[in-house]
C-alpha cells in the first residue's frame, strides 16, 4: 500500500500536511471540552460561584465544539480532493501501462481482471485514503494526547482503561486474521463476475440463438453465490466489532464510575469534590482513548481489502512489457516497403511447441504476398510479428531491411496499416473512425477519408446514411453489418497511406464481387504499398504476386496461383474444396 504513495503529487502531499495540522487542531479542541466540563463541575460544587461564570465556561465549550466541527468539515473536503486526484493519477498510470502491454501481458492478466484493477481496486484504495486522512492520522494523536491527560490519575481507572483497550485489540486482531484471506478471494471473485457478465453481454446473440439463457444464468449464479457467501462471511466477522466496541465503552464507563464511587466513599470530605471532578474528566478522556482505538478499528476493517487491491494494482504497474522500444525513429528510404522474415520461429511463453517454425520469405515494395493454410496453421501469428504484437522467439523480422526490434514501436507502426481478423470500430462518427490514430505525417484530411471510403467500396452505404460521414458509430460498430464494419476498417487502414498493408483475413465478410472490386481499387490507388494478405478464400489471393502455403506452422509451398496449382498438393486441396475446375481455370 505504501508503494502507491509515490503517485501522490506535490500538491496532494501539501494538502495532506495541511490536513495533519488541522487534525492536530481538531484533537486539541476535542480534548479541551473535558477541561471545560471539569471547570463547570468545580464551579457547581464551589460555594459562591456565579451563574455568569458557569455560562461563560459553557459558552467557551460550545464555541470549541463548533470550531472542531468546522475543522472536521475542512479535513473531509481536503481528504476527498486528495483521494480524487490520487485515484485519477493511478487510473492514468494503469491505463498507460496497459497501453504498453503486448498481447502476451494482456492474456496473462485477462481483460476482465485489468478492468477490475483499473476501477474497483482503485476505488478500494481511494476509500482507504479518504478514511485514513480523517481517522488514521487522528486516532493515534488523539489517543496519545488523551493518555497524557489522564496520566497520574488513579491507577485503578488507568488499569480499567488498559483492560478495555487490550480486549478491543484482541477482538480486532482475531477479526482481521479471519477476514483477510476472504478479502483476497473477494477481489478475485470480482474479476470472475466481471468476466462472466462481459462474456454474456458480448455473446448475447449466440446465447439466445442456442437457448442457453439457463446455462448462462447458472454460470453467473455460481460465481454470484460464491461472492455473496464470501461477502456474508466478512460482514458477519466484522459485524461483531460494532457491538463489541459499544459494550466495551459502556463497560468502561460503568467501571470508571464504580471505581470512582468506591474511591469517593473511602475519601475524606475535602477530597471528595476533587475526586468527583477527576472521575468526570477521566471518564471523558477514557472515552476519547477508546474512540481513538475505535477509529483505528474502522481503518483496520478497510486495510485488508485495500491492501489486496493495492497489491493487484502494483502487479500491473510493476510488470515489465515483454516488447520494448528500440532506438530507431526513422526508416531507411533505400528499401522502402520491404518486409523480410529470416528463419523466424515463434512459440507462446511457457509453451513447448512452436506455432510457426523456420519461416523465411521476402516481400518488396508494391508486392502482394498472400498467406493461406488450414485453421491453426499460424497465418495470423506470422503477420502479428511484423507490428510486434508478439515478439519472434527465434530469427529476424525485417522491415525496410532493419530488424523490427531496432525501431521504436511508434516509428514501426507509422509505416504499417493493420486490419485485424475481427473488425474493430470505436464509438464516434464514421469520419473519426477512418481518421483514427497517428501516422507520423500529420492528421488525416477529409479528402483522404473520402478517398479511403471509395477505395474500400464503402461509399455505397456511407453516403446513403442521413449524416453520411458524420453518422454515429455505436461501440464496437454494432449498428453496422459484418461486411460494412470490415470495409470501414479497411478504409481506416487506407487513409493512413502506409508503406505496408497487413490484412489479417479482413475480406472474409465481403461477397466475391465486393472483394474483387476492393482489391482492384487497392492495387490502383495504392500501387507502391506492399500488401500482406492472410486469407481463407483462394479467390481473394489468386492474383497475388506470391502465395505462401502454411501447414502446421511451416511453409510447405510458395509461388503464384498457377505454379502452386501445378506443384503443391496442400494448395490444390484447399482450392478444389472451394472452387470447381472450371472456376479455377
Amino acid at each position: 500500500m505504501l508503494k502507491l504513495t509515490k503517485y501522490l503529487t506535490k500538491s496532494d502531499l501539501f494538502l495532506a500536511l495541511v490536513s495533519l495540522c488541522l487534525i492536530i487542531l481538531q484533537v486539541y479542541l476535542d480534548l479541551r471540552i473535558p477541561d471545560y466540563m471539569s471547570e463547570i463541575t468545580m464551579l457547581v460544587q464551589t460555594d459562591g460561584s456565579q451563574m455568569a461564570d458557569i455560562y461563560s465556561v459553557g459558552g467557551k465549550m460550545v464555541a470549541v465544539a463548533f470550531a472542531s466541527l468546522l475543522t472536521a468539515v475542512v479535513i473531509a473536503v481536503i481528504a476527498a480532493k486528495i483521494s480524487s486526484n490520487f485515484g485519477a493519477n493511478l487510473r492514468e498510470v494503469l491505463f498507460d501501462k496497459v497501453q504498453s502491454f503486448s498481447l502476451e501481458e494482456i492474456k496473462r492478466f485477462s481483460t476482465s481482471s485489468l478492468i477490475t484493477r483499473t476501477t474497483n481496486d482503485v476505488t478500494q484504495v481511494q476509500i482507504l485514503i479518504v478514511m485514513g486522512l480523517q481517522l488514521m492520522l487522528k486516532a493515534p494523536i488523539m489517543g496519545g494526547w488523551a493518555i497524557t491527560k489522564i496520566a497520574g490519575k488513579s491507577w485503578q481507572w488507568t488499569a480499567a482503561t488498559a483492560v478495555a483497550v487490550v480486549f478491543l485489540m484482541t477482538v480486532v486482531g482475531i477479526a482481521i486474521l479471519l477476514a483477510t484471506p476472504k478479502f483476497k478471494k473477494l477481489q478475485k471473485l470480482t474479476d470472475q463476475l466481471n468476466s462472466v457478465t462481459r462474456e454474456n453481454i458480448t455473446g448475447l446473440r449466440v446465447v439466445r440463438a442456442y437457448n442457453a439463457e439457463e446455462y448462462q444464468e447458472n454460470k453467473f449464479e455460481a460465481v454470484n453465490q460464491e461472492m455473496t457467501q464470501t461477502n456474508l462471511f466478512t460482514s458477519r466477522v466484522m459485524s461483531f466489532l460494532g457491538p463489541t466496541i459499544q459494550m466495551t465503552m459502556s463497560g468502561l464507563s460503568l467501571a470508571i464510575y464504580w471505581i470512582g464511587a468506591i474511591l469517593i466513599n473511602q475519601a475524606g470530605l475535602v477530597e471528595r469534590v476533587g475526586l468527583f471532578s477527576d472521575m468526570i474528566v477521566f471518564s471523558s478522556y477514557a472515552m476519547q482513548v477508546v474512540m481513538s482505538f475505535m477509529m483505528l478499528i474502522m481503518i483496520f476493517i478497510m486495510v485488508p481489502r485495500a491492501n489486496v487491491s493495492a497489491q493487484r494494482i502494483l502487479e500491473v504497474i510493476d510488470t515489465e512489457p515483454a516488447i520494448t522500444d528500440g532506438t530507431l525513429t526513422t526508416a531507411p528510404t533505400a528499401s522502402k516497403g520491404q518486409v523480410e522474415f529470416k528463419s523466424v520461429s515463434f512459440k507462446y511463453p511457457n509453451a513447448s511447441e512452436y506455432v510457426i517454425k523456420d519461416i523465411s520469405f521476402k516481400a518488396n515494395q508494391g508486392d502482394t504476398v498472400a498467406f493461406i493454410g488450414s485453421t491453426g496453421s499460424g497465418k495470423s501469428t506470422l503477420v502479428n510479428l511484423i507490428p510486434r504484437l508478439y515478439e519472434a522467439t527465434e530469427g529476424e523480422v525485417l522491415v525496410n531491411n532493419v530488424n523490427v526490434k531496432d525501431y521504436t514501436q511508434e516509428a514501426l507502426r507509422n509505416m504499417l496499416s493493420y486490419v485485424s481478423q475481427k473488425a474493430v470500430l470505436f464509438s464516434g462518427t464514421i469520419k473519426e473512425n477512418i481518421a483514427y490514430g497517428q501516422n507520423g505525417r500529420g492528421d488525416v484530411s477529409e479528402s483522404d477519408v473520402v478517398e479511403a471510403v471509395y477505395t474500400a467500396q464503402a461509399n455505397d452505404f456511407v453516403e446513403k446514411l442521413p449524416e453520411t460521414y458524420d453518422s454515429r458509430v455505436a461501440q464496437s460498430g454494432t449498428n453496422f453489418s459484418g461486411g460494412q464494419k470490415q470495409r470501414l476498417s479497411i478504409a481506416r487502414a487506407i487513409a493512413r497511406r502506409p508503406e505496408i498493408f497487413i490484412f489479417d483475413d479482413s475480406f472474409s465478410a465481403l461477397d466475391y464481387k465486393t472483394d474483387r472490386a476492393l482489391r482492384e481499387a487497392l492495387a490502383k490507388d495504392c500501387p507502391d504499398a506492399t500488401k500482406l494478405i492472410v486469407a481463407q478464400r483462394v479467390g481473394t489471393i489468386r492474383d497475388a504476386d506470391k502465395i505462401i502455403v502454411l501447414d502446421e506452422g511451416r511453409i510447405v509451398g510458395d509461388g503464384t496461383h498457377d505454379e502452386l496449382m501445378a506443384s503443391n498438393e496442400v494448395y490444390r486441396e484447399i482450392a478444389y474444396s472451394q472452387l470447381s475446375e472450371e472456376e479455377l481455370a
